[in-house]
């Protein structure tokens, strides 16, 4: 572990290249898909012919299989990912189908959004729509507008500056210690400070000045994602200003108390987003795979043809010969 903390960042990106390859390799080249034959009355589990070594040799791992037990229904799962440096960018573009997005405004956002599904079209021949992005959302609920605003007010409290500081420190790499206490961040030297900054101006421009205390309240609530404060009807119209201008396809929900913020999005917001058509009744594919219900696709139980990991599938009847384990 203390040598993986040491790599540079694109080091540890290229390390995840080829780990990611190599579980291809593993849940999609190492068993045919006929391979389970499931034979009670002559006793055989799986065909042997149809079960293979990978035989991976790389930088990073030497793996040479085969795969431990019979893959699951997705072979490959879902894959989610986080992060959005220029190496990140490309890691989703190419592997991704759901990906974590942070900020404190839509437009901040959004540029990364446009940026991977670009990527993703151009460099990798994905079709950028097939690419799920998940904002980060911590809404503070109430029956009206004046008790949202007295549970945010508590909620934050409650939060410790340092602590937040230290959290954010962590998330970013960036230390706000070195700053002074009246220091105002908009005008440091640090592009990524000034940056992130100006993304929280534009979500809350009613705060005068930022300075590492501002910051450190900001995210005990939330964190580094949206906070909307307000009733049931006010934040899901916040939601639906940001499907509508980061471009986003759904949200991964926070709290700020537990369980108290989730009944909350229980019991306020989600009959309103059901009244407006926003959520789902039922699961589209009922008693289908993950997959198939992110992608409202009975079937797709694999990835799809166009996602790097479907070009290692060893499909049913193809001899070994055929179908030889990728390289790459």
């Amino acid at each position: 572990m203390r040598e993986l903390t040491m790599m540079q960042h694109d080091d540890r990106y290229a390390l995840a290249e080829e780990y990611v390859k190599v579980t291809y390799k593993l849940w999609e080249s190492s068993w045919r898909q006929d391979a389970v034959v499931l034979d009670r009355e002559r006793g055989i589990y799986t065909d042997p012919t149809r079960v293979r070594q990978i035989n991976h040799v790389g930088k990073y791992f030497n793996v040479p299989g085969p795969h431990l037990c019979q893959p699951s229904p997705q072979r490959t799962p879902v894959i989610l990912q986080a992060g959005t440096s220029k190496a990140g960018k490309t890691f989703a573009a190419q592997h991704a189908e759901a990906i974590f997005v942070a900020g404190h405004s839509p437009s901040v956002v959004a540029k990364n959004v446009a940026e991977i599904r670009q990527l993703a079209k151009t460099e990798f021949g994905r079709d950028p729509r097939s690419i799920k992005f998940l904002a980060l959302l911590c809404p503070v609920l109430g029956h009206t507008e004046e008790e949202a605003v007295e549970k945010f007010k508590y909620y934050r409290s409650l939060g410790s500056i340092d602590g937040a500081l230290a959290l954010f420190g962590g998330w970013t790499g960036i230390d706000l210690n070195k700053y002074g206490d009246d220091e105002e961040l908009r005008h440091v030297e640090s592009n990524a400070i000034r940056s992130a900054v100006e993304g929280w101006s534009k979500a809350t421009p009613e705060v005068a000045k930022w300075t590492k205390a501002t910051v450190g309240q900001h995210i005990t609530v939330g964190g580094l994602g949206a906070t909307p404060v307000g009733t049931a009807a006010q934040v899901a119209d916040n939601m639906e200003r940001w499907v509508q201008e980061a471009d986003v396809d759904g949200f991964n929900l926070a709290y700020a108390i537990k369980p108290g913020s989730f009944l909350d999005i229980i019991e306020l917001l989600i009959p309103e987003l059901r009244r407006r058509g926003l959520f789902w009744d039922d699961y589209a594919v009922p008693k289908g795979t993950y997959r198939e219900n992110l992608y409202s696709q009975a079937g797709q139980s694999g990835p799809r043809d166009d996602h790097p990991a479907s070009r290692y599938r060893w499909k049913a009847g193809v001899a070994s010969a055929d179908h030889p384990v990728p390289e790459n």
